[in-house]
């Protein structure tokens, strides 16, 4: 599933670029019985609007009906990412320092796999430093990139 999501992700990164837009994220899932592709497309800097995702929809179509690269029956969906927008690129995780976050870990890291809180820095080298609390305290973790199972922007109550 990851295999074709990545492939959509280069056959369509150039018509979002195109429209002057952000291609967030694609994923090709199965809930249920249905396939489901998925296209989070932002404008740079956020507020992407109805229109554009569904001028984003048309264009993705059409190259999809020319190609074929999904053998399955699939429901396209293009929409915005959301609140919680995931960090996936390097760029997306620099763009988020100072911003209030929530990773999951691969494997426990000070005897815990999840973490939100705020992200203090961000370096390809040294990973994210997420300032948290726990329970009474507050800590700072240093999470290599490759222990990251899951990053996205977090909505602080």
């Amino acid at each position: 599933m990851q295999e074709i999501a990545t492939k959509i992700e280069g056959m369509i990164a150039p018509i979002v670029a195109e429209m002057n837009l952000e291609l967030v994220d694609v994923e090709y899932v199965k809930e249920g019985r249905d396939w489901f592709l998925r296209i989070y497309v932002d404008v740079p800097g956020g507020g992407i609007d109805i229109e554009q995702c569904a001028r984003v929809s048309e264009r993705v179509s059409e190259l999809l009906d020319e190609k074929d690269p999904i053998k399955e029956n699939y429901f396209l969906e293009v929409s915005s990412p959301g609140a919680e927008r995931p960090l996936k690129k390097e760029e997306d995780y620099v763009q988020a320092v100072g911003e209030y976050v929530f990773f999951k870990t691969y494997e426990p890291i000070d005897n815990r796999k999840e973490f939100e809180g705020t992200l203090k820095s961000y370096s390809k080298e040294e990973g994210a430093v997420i300032e948290y609390r726990d329970k009474t305290r507050v800590r700072t973790v240093t999470i290599p990139r490759d222990k990251v199972a899951l990053a996205r922007l977090a909505i602080d109550f």
